[in-house]
Formats: C-alpha cells, structure tokens, sequence
C-alpha cells in the first residue's frame, strides 16, 4: 500500500474514535488570548464548537463574531433560509450579544423566550450555536405557519403567532409594526452585502 493511501485512509480509521470538545476564548486587558476546552468562569465564552454536527473549525486568527457569522450563514442555508434574513433578526433582537435578557425573558442572540428554547430543545439559550439553531428552526416554522409572508412571520417573531393570527396580520402594536420595518430594511441590506 502507498504511503498515499495511508494517507488518505487514516482519517477515516480515526474518525470514529475522535473526541469532542468545545472551545472557550477570552482576551485578557493586555490584549493576550486565552483559549480553554472548559470554561473556568464567565469571561471565557464560547468559541468554537466541536462535535458529529458542529461547523469546521475555522482557523484561530478569526474573532468570535465572524465565526458566529458564518455559522449563521451555513445553518441558514442548511434549512433554505437567507443568512441576511437571520442576521436581520439577530440585529433587531440583540444586537448580537450572547447574554442579552429581554424584560420580558427572552434570551439570547435571537431572544428565544423561555417555553420556546424548550419546545425547540434549546437547553442553553445564552449559547449562542444553540440559540442560533433554535432560532432558525423558528424562524423556519412561522414562514410555513403564515405560508411564506415575511412580515407576519417577523410579525409572530416579535409578538407571538396567536396575535398575527388574532389580527389577520401585522398586529396593532407600534413596537411590533416598528420591529417588522426594523428587520425588513436589516434584511434588504445584509441581502445586498451576499
């Protein structure tokens, strides 16, 4: 057998056995990077995930927004959503902070409410692969819920299904009807950017 070959085989022999182990980054005041696979206390966050259905590393010189980005990107597309319409919301909701708490509970970088991060398994809403995932899969369920209109979909996004519904429509509500102009101008320029 040709070196080659080996080459080629090896992965796959040890593919099975690889362990896997999430990243976590933080950068010290003196502008020095940590990198750890626990996280010892709240200053390191989530980096990089690794696992069976994570995203390929990316390589250690790229910022944790970037790799969120394109994260965000590849699961859009993975559920035949647009990134710029997730990106969109992601702005709207929190301006892509991880630890962002709504008044009213939601979490996250996509605001997930509480009783939906668990219908949508999302046990961890302040991570933001998962929060992502749940949001996406959202996301995904209220386009089909309102057969594809965009604004009552963002609509239920921010004020729940039951008032598109209710009003047979984008409800009354001047932060809803805000929020929807909000997150369609978002999405007419992030989809400009693609």
């Amino acid at each position: 057998m040709s070196y080659l070959r080996l080459f080629l085989l090896l992965p796959l022999v040890l593919g099975s056995s690889r362990a896997f182990a999430d990243i976590y980054r933080y950068v010290d005041p003196d502008g020095v990077v940590h990198f750890s696979n626990t996280q010892p206390d709240d200053k390191f966050e989530l980096y990089l995930r690794e696992g069976p259905n994570a995203p390929p590393p990316l390589s250690l010189d790229t910022s944790a927004d970037d790799w969120m980005k394109n994260y965000v990107e590849r699961y859009a597309r993975a559920n035949d959503l647009s990134p710029a319409l997730v990106r969109a919301i992601i702005k709207a909701e929190s301006n892509g902070q991880r630890k962002a708490v709504s008044r009213k509970g939601a979490k996250g970088v996509m605001q997930l409410m509480p009783f939906t991060s668990k219908r949508l398994n999302v046990s961890d809403p302040f991570d933001p692969i998962e929060n992502i995932e749940g949001g996406v899969k959202y996301i995904k369920e209220l386009l089909a819920t309102f057969e594809g209109n965009l604004a009552n979909a963002i609509a239920a996004y921010n004020a729940g299904p039951a008032a598109v519904k209710k009003y047979g429509g984008v409800p009354p509500y001047q932060e809803t009807r805000q929020y929807v102009r909000r997150v369609l101008d978002l999405y007419r320029q992030y989809s400009a950017l693609e």
